[in-house]
């Protein structure tokens, strides 16, 4: 009796294993969407400021047709302009942003939601700066991110060199945050802008992923402004939040450098600057077209893309982790 009804548990464990990994199937294998160019916006206008043999950053834009009724703070004409903004953000570096196209079409309602990455299982402490942890323990996408994300973008020979601008009504990230005395608790911020930098993700984002930027908050001034650019940012100078003697955090807010939340746009050059220009100008997403109209590519990350990869050379700054407990734990 007792060995029938295990058998029969048996059974029926697997006959719902079936059925639940049936529905997981269809949900860890989307069908790449279909998009459509959008020929009402006129791209050659946008990228009449383009030169050649310049520095370019190749930018393309996915904008879902299917958002719900209620989302609101990502529009097609708030995109273009914070597109602008980031052109005109990035001029005096020398570096020209030149839009491909913006394309539209039908994503996976499971998609416009996402949390990017898995929760982090080590505390970054004192004996390691952030860079160094990330190196060690990268951030890695979750299921739902990784193939979202792969049903999105377009297979093409350039994928891992091309930053693509993908609009969604909320993306999530989990980080680990000191609480009190030696405990760590989870948060989860809502972002306006993600961009899955390679300083944080290293060798874990597929190549063809790696130009992936989302974007879900574009309604207010400053986020329209600086959004764009400052995600553009984290992909193509390869550093957190920081700024001048500011080492990296998850949240800084102060004035004056792109790369830290409030309202500067400086992209500062020198040891004083933490080399965010000479970071730039070597990224692997910046090419250089030759008189036969090639493109002449940066060099490419050697180790996965992490802060101080030696594409970098001297580039980088060492500094010290920080104590955010208490010493006599």
């Amino acid at each position: 009796m007792c060995t029938n009804r295990l058998l029969l548990q048996s059974i029926l464990s697997i006959c719902f294993s079936t059925i639940f990994l049936g529905c997981e199937s269809k949900i860890i294998k989307p069908k790449p969407i279909e998009w459509s160019v959008i020929d009402s916006v006129d791209i050659e206008n946008i990228n009449q400021d383009i030169e050649e043999g310049k520095a370019t950053i190749d930018v393309g834009i996915y904008f879902p047709s299917n958002f719900d009724p209620d989302f609101n703070k990502v529009t097609l004409e708030n995109i273009i302009s914070g597109f602008l903004s980031a052109k005109e953000i990035y001029s005096p570096t020398s570096v020209q942003l030149k839009l491909l196209w913006i394309k539209t079409g039908i994503v996976d309602r499971r998609f416009l939601s996402l949390q990017a990455n898995k929760i982090p299982e080590i505390p970054q402490t004192e004996y390691t700066n952030m860079y160094t942890h990330m190196k060690r323990h990268p951030s890695i996408l979750t299921k739902q991110a990784l193939d979202a994300f792969n049903s999105i973008i377009e297979r093409n020979p350039d994928n891992h060199r091309t930053i693509y601008l993908i609009a969604l009504q909320e993306v999530f990230l989990p980080f680990l945050e000191v609480s009190e005395g030696r405990n760590w608790m989870i948060k989860t911020v809502r972002t306006g802008g993600l961009s899955f930098p390679s300083y944080s993700y290293c060798n874990t984002i597929p190549k063809k992923l790696r130009g992936v930027i989302t974007l879900t908050n574009l309604s207010r001034p400053d986020r329209l402004r600086r959004t764009i650019a400052h995600e553009i940012g984290h992909k193509a100078i390869n550093v957190s939040h920081e700024y001048g003697e500011i080492n990296p955090q998850h949240e800084i807010y102060d004035e004056g450098g792109l790369m830290i939340y409030g309202n500067g746009e400086e992209i500062p050059s020198g040891k004083k600057g933490r080399w965010h220009l000479e970071r730039l100008m070597i990224s692997p997403f910046i090419y250089r077209k030759d008189k036969n109209g090639n493109k002449i590519w940066n060099r490419y990350y050697e180790e996965g893309g992490h802060y101080y990869d030696p594409i970098y050379g001297n580039y980088t700054v060492m500094f010290k982790g920080s104590l955010e407990i208490d010493e006599d734990w």
